[in-house]
């Protein structure tokens, strides 16, 4: 997440807004969650949850760019390899990094071994520990690993699987932002986001992502279009599973474990589409 909420709320403006909840929302999500210049104009909570629902479009719109930069590597001339790292590399680029540094951190907070207030604590700390750093490059190895399957087999197949897996890395965040998950800090875009989205509308992002994947899956067959789906509900399991981790550990969700269930979910889909 790239932007935090001001310490103090702006005013509202004396004139009523002309902008649809949904347009707020847009901004929100990419304003908060990629370095394109969108101007974040509301902080409150219909604002958030509009944003943490439009999500996985901000996702999109990062897995579209990954894939562009793969593919014209690709068509220079390129391996396979140096497609998946640059295509690895370009949700980084679009989010300076913070869901790996959240990655990062909430590793040192869970290896830790100390009680929730010193996990976060360290987890706020600017340096990354030997926790974070083995896990940092784990998880990059896989991703570049698996692109590079996808790739080798098929562009179309690594584009796809650029696609997906930054979609629903984004979408690990509306479910984490769902009601019934609480803040493990009173301030910080966690406790922005925490607890906005309705289930029922949770819910409707992963089916309107799973068909999303299916669909782009069902161009390269129909054996693409089942580890489409597949990629999603692995993809939300894996999230899930370290979501519920982090709010037993530190008593709720911080901007750095955002940053994990991303980076968890993105994988988990990449190792699923890498097994084609």
């Amino acid at each position: 997440m790239s932007e935090t909420p001001p310490e103090t709320p702006p005013e509202p403006s004396p004139k009523p807004s002309t902008e649809t909840p949904w347009t707020d929302g847009l901004r929100f999500a990419f304003g908060t969650l990629t370095v394109l210049p969108v101007k974040v104009t509301r902080w409150d909570r219909e604002a958030a949850r509009a944003g943490m629902l439009c999500a996985p479009v901000a996702g999109l719109v990062v897995g579209l760019a990954a894939a562009a930069v793969g593919l014209f590597l690709l068509v220079l001339g390129a391996g396979a390899l140096l497609a998946a790292v640059a295509t690895a590399a370009m949700p980084a680029v679009l989010t300076r990094g913070l869901h790996l540094d959240g990655l990062a951190d909430t590793a040192d907070g869970l290896g830790s071994g100390k009680p929730a207030e010193d996990a976060l604590r360290i987890m706020k700390q600017s340096d990354i520990g030997p926790f974070g750093v083995i896990t940092l490059v784990f998880v990059l190895f896989a991703q570049v690993a698996a692109l590079a399957e996808a790739y080798g087999s098929s562009w179309a197949r690594g584009a796809l699987a650029a696609l997906v897996s930054a979609t629903v890395a984004r979408l690990a965040l509306t479910l984490a932002a769902r009601v019934g998950v609480p803040a493990a800090r009173p301030e910080g875009l966690g406790a922005a986001v925490a607890g906005t989205v309705p289930l029922r509308g949770a819910l409707l992002a992963v089916a309107c992502v799973t068909a999303l994947a299916a669909g782009v899956g069902a161009v390269v067959g129909t054996y693409g279009l089942v580890l489409g789906v597949l990629a999603v509900l692995a993809a939300c399991g894996c999230a899930e599973l370290l979501l519920r981790r982090c709010v037993r550990r530190f008593g709720g969700v911080t901007g750095d474990v955002f940053g994990g269930v991303a980076e968890t979910a993105a994988t988990a889909a990449l190792v699923v589409l890498a097994l084609w």
